[in-house]
């Protein structure tokens, strides 16, 4: 563990990948699917794989929705460690915990940390939105990542053999 770390999380979507012509039919083909992992002091304690429960309507609707879906996880998790630093913790070296998501998208980026009206994306806004507090008080950081380096596209699609190693050996280190 790096306590220099703090708290990490991965954040990725794959908007409708199940849809194809072999699949066209079935309903299930057109939800995108969410994945996330969230490291403290640089170990992985949790990791999610899941379909998204209604349809997104666009890669970035896809994308903002998966970091919905891992905020929810997250900002318990801030809050726990919150509570309990201040129950065990040295009040002498007190560490502010940092905590960064990064995310691949950048219409989901500028949702995230630009808050402000805009039509095509105002369907999302009263359910998703709940996060921005936290980004706005800096208690969360969203940066933005290169697909390449994007740790939770392996939660999300089948991934070529070199480039699923490679994102493996970052998640666990072999």
């Amino acid at each position: 563990p790096n306590p220099s770390e703090g708290v990490k999380c991965y954040v990725d979507a794959d908007f409708a990948g199940g849809y194809c012509n072999e699949t066209r039919d079935d309903p299930i083909s057109v939800y995108s699917r969410t994945g996330y992992v969230i490291f403290y002091y640089g170990c992985a304690v949790l990791w999610v794989s899941k379909l998204q429960s209604e349809i997104s309507l666009s890669t970035v609707e896809a994308e903002y929705v998966a970091l919905s879906t891992a905020m929810r996880d997250l900002i318990p998790f801030i809050d726990l460690y919150d509570e309990l630093s201040g129950i065990f913790g040295n009040q002498e070296n007190e560490v502010k915990l940092h905590c960064t998501l990064f995310e691949d998208n950048n219409g989901a980026l500028e949702l995230a940390t630009k808050p402000r009206y805009r039509p095509r994306t105002k369907h999302i806004a009263i359910k998703y939105h709940h996060f921005r507090e936290r980004v706005q008080n800096g208690t969360v950081a969203i940066e933005p990542i290169d697909t390449v380096e994007q740790i939770a596209d392996q939660f999300t699609k089948g991934l070529q053999v070199g480039t699923f190693e490679y994102l493996r050996y970052k998640l666990l280190g072999w």
